[in-house]
């Protein structure tokens, strides 16, 4: 019956992160102890005062339609937030809440691109930037970036990117998939390439922020040049653990804002209501638990990056931030075990799926064949036990 679908939806590509994910849990129904490392998901829990708000909100009957762009009482939060955290002036009528930072990248995406518009995306960049892309009729460009430049993009090679169609350039800092973070001195050299051309906006993905290990997280916005060309999306989502909660939101010029709420308002309208009260608490947590949860990802990052560059065929960099690592492992590709060919990232995840039961996301999902992306967002006894059944899968790869 594929024949009755619209070509949009037939364009457009399953999340892989998605598929490895159900794969996994197809075979842990089985009986099959896997260990997934392919969500972006933090194992910690949200916080209790986090909890209590939304269970407050329910007794408070939070429970009739909230406005389109968010409870004002949220936008005020988090405009204080953006001034507090990231030096920036985003008025609460520049804020739009969402479900999700996935809908606040959706909505500035339709909003901005027409069919035919170029979309430069820094690569390897996170699964749903493309498919948006796709959505919108635009058509990607990518910057692309290896391990031997810690996956950074420079602005010379932006400025030689950039022509008369294009409308938008996207990126993350920390990066899904390579945990890269951008420095402020490399920001302002994007800044600087950016403003030399008015009618070029840009998407800033700061989701990850409080996920840096290494410096201060910097945001494209704090540089005036650029300021009304930039679309900072962010969320509650990584930073507070509360995936489930789907709260997303963007700062932009009030005019982007409108139209991303007009937008909002075609499609779900306001995001959930006790999710919106509870996410007013989020944005008031305590900097020490942040510093806590940040503290327990970087003792996993030195952890995961001993255990797997010390595995045959793992080239591996020192991601700065989020929970990923992102390593090159084409040294594995030509060979076979039990039946299995590996020619690709792809055959490789199905690979160590099957045979090691440790799920992984192929690269070429993010623009980058010949990686593998694996979260460290689990126990440091699962990351110990995943990286023991991956040498053992190797070994028989390359030595059987």
């Amino acid at each position: 019956m594929d024949k009755h679908l619209s070509e949009r939806i037939k364009k457009l590509s399953e999340s892989q992160t998605i598929a490895m994910a159900r794969r996994s849990r197809e075979l842990q129904a089985e009986g099959i102890d896997v260990i997934s490392l392919s969500l972006g998901e933090p194992d910690l829990n949200a916080p209790d005062h986090v909890k209590e708000a939304a269970i407050k909100a329910v007794q408070e009957d939070w429970s009739h339609y909230p406005p389109v762009a968010g409870y004002p009482e949220l936008r005020k939060a988090i405009s204080e937030k953006f001034k507090r955290e990231n030096g920036l002036d985003y008025k609460p009528d520049q804020i739009v809440v969402s479900t999700g930072a996935k809908q606040s990248l959706s909505n500035v995406i339709l909003s901005l691109v027409n069919p035919g518009d170029e979309v430069i995306i820094l690569a390897p960049y996170w699964v749903s930037y493309l498919e948006l892309v796709k959505l919108a009729g635009g058509k990607a460009r990518f910057i692309t970036a290896g391990i031997e430049t810690d996956f950074k993009s420079s602005a010379a090679e932006l400025d030689e990117a950039i022509n008369e169609d294009t409308k938008l350039i996207i990126f993350s800092s920390p990066s899904n998939p390579t945990g890269t973070f951008y420095t402020k001195e490399e920001l302002h050299g994007f800044a600087q390439v950016i403003a030399r051309h008015p009618k070029v906006f840009v998407i800033a993905d700061e989701i990850y922020e409080h996920l840096n290990f290494e410096g201060k997280h910097e945001s494209l916005a704090q540089f005036p040049e650029v300021y009304e060309q930039t679309i900072t999306v962010n969320g509650v989502s990584k930073a507070y653990a509360m995936t489930g909660y789907r709260i997303g939101y963007m700062g932009a010029p009030a005019w982007i804002a409108k139209a991303c709420d007009k937008m909002q308002g075609q499609i779900t309208s306001g995001a959930n209501s006790i999710a919106q009260r509870a996410a007013i608490a989020a944005l008031e947590t305590p900097e020490s638990w942040l510093k806590e949860m940040a503290s327990i990802f970087a003792k996993r990052r030195e952890l995961v990056t001993e255990l797997f560059s010390g595995i045959e065929g793992f080239k591996t960099n020192m991601p700065g931030g989020a929970f990923y690592l992102f390593p090159e492992v084409s040294a594995l590709f030509g060979h076979s075990f039990n039946g299995q060919e590996v020619n690709d990232a792809n055959d490789l995840c199905m690979y160590f799926l099957n045979e090691c039961h440790v799920a992984m996301v192929p690269g070429e999902a993010f623009g980058a064949p010949g990686y593998v992306r694996l979260s460290y967002a689990t126990s440091e006894a699962n990351l110990k036990e995943a990286a023991r059944r991956i040498k053992v899968g190797v070994e028989k790869l390359l030595h059987h």
